[in-house]
């Protein structure tokens, strides 16, 4: 049988080599679907006014999703990515005063994902091959082990608006090194 302290040894191991597979890799987040701020960037630009105005409303998830359609007459998005931009803004907008460029805005889904899952567990078999409704996201925060994750409530929302819409991915879209 094997030890708490023997399991925390391997756990650690297998991050610390997941860690070095990337860096070696160059590994991106680039398969997976675009979070909200990289729609948003697409649709408005890094650093325009137009950003520093968008930034700044509040809107329901219906009407800025009204917003995205009408966006993509002119940047061409999926049904999926308005609504992923659509959850996005209406969970993270008005931004914090001062928000001038992208780099600035809140990190998106897919940030979220890329840079908390595979802390503890695959990427691939811990979060792009699940799917389920927003709380059934939201409620993963409840268990132990995920309640000491370093996120918000509004990064925790916006993390399960993204599941939601884009997961589960196909098995064939995720580089396979990273079906593991």
């Amino acid at each position: 049988m094997i030890s708490m302290k023997q399991r925390w040894w391997v756990g650690a191991l297998s991050l610390v080599g997941f860690g070095l597979l990337l860096a070696v890799g160059g590994e991106s987040n680039a398969f997976m679907p675009k979070g909200g701020r990289a729609l948003l960037v697409q649709v408005v630009g890094d650093s325009s006014a137009k950003l520093r105005d968008i930034v700044q409303q509040k809107h329901t998830e219906a009407e800025w999703l009204d917003y995205a359609k009408e966006q993509s007459r002119t940047k061409p998005m999926t049904d999926k990515e308005q609504a992923t931009l659509a959850a996005y803004l209406a969970v993270n907008m008005p931004a914090a005063q001062g928000v001038q460029a992208a780099a600035a805005l809140p990190r998106d889904g897919r940030d979220l994902a890329w840079e908390q899952c595979q802390n503890c567990h695959s990427l691939f078999t811990g979060f792009l091959t699940q799917s389920g409704a927003a709380t059934r996201w939201r409620n993963e925060f409840q268990f132990p082990f995920h309640r000491n994750i370093h996120m918000t409530p509004q990064e925790r929302e916006e993390f399960a608006r993204y599941a939601e819409i884009n997961m589960p991915m196909k098995v064939e879209d995720v580089p396979e090194d990273l079906r593991f």
